[in-house]
């Protein structure tokens, strides 16, 4: 048995891409950095890292979406992995990205970063998952 689940929570780091497939199934593409800490073997001290996450959402949620995330924005995804390998230019290429199944806003509409015309008043309602 094998489980292919992430949880991860962040900040995105560009502005969504909105995009359609050929069958016209919206596409949600927005990039997150997501921190961690690892100690430092010289000096002995935590210090904190971005790992940067591609992260892709499908259906007419992504769609609705895109008009509330912009860069800065925190959320918190929960989703899968997937590998994808392709050729560009001769050269093989490939990724591990999350596949978005549930998204939870993080940011106060008023914090930097956060789009003002998200749902759900003053702050977002953080029980709240699209």
């Amino acid at each position: 048995m094998s489980i292919n689940k992430v949880f991860i929570s962040g900040n995105i780091t560009r502005d969504p891409d909105l995009r359609s497939t050929a069958s016209g199934m919206p596409v949600l593409s927005f990039g997150m950095a997501v921190n961690d800490r690892k100690r430092n073997p010289q000096t002995n001290e935590w210090e904190d890292y971005a790992n940067f996450v591609d992260c892709t959402m499908f259906g007419p949620r992504a769609e609705a979406l895109e008009k509330h995330l912009s860069k800065g924005t925190k959320l918190a995804v929960e989703g899968k992995l997937r590998y994808s390998q392709w050729e560009r230019d001769g050269q093989k290429r490939s990724k591990l990205e999350v596949v978005v199944d549930e998204l939870e806003f993080m940011s106060a509409r008023n914090q930097a970063g956060a789009n003002n015309n998200a749902p759900g008043g003053s702050l977002y309602d953080e029980d709240q998952l699209f």
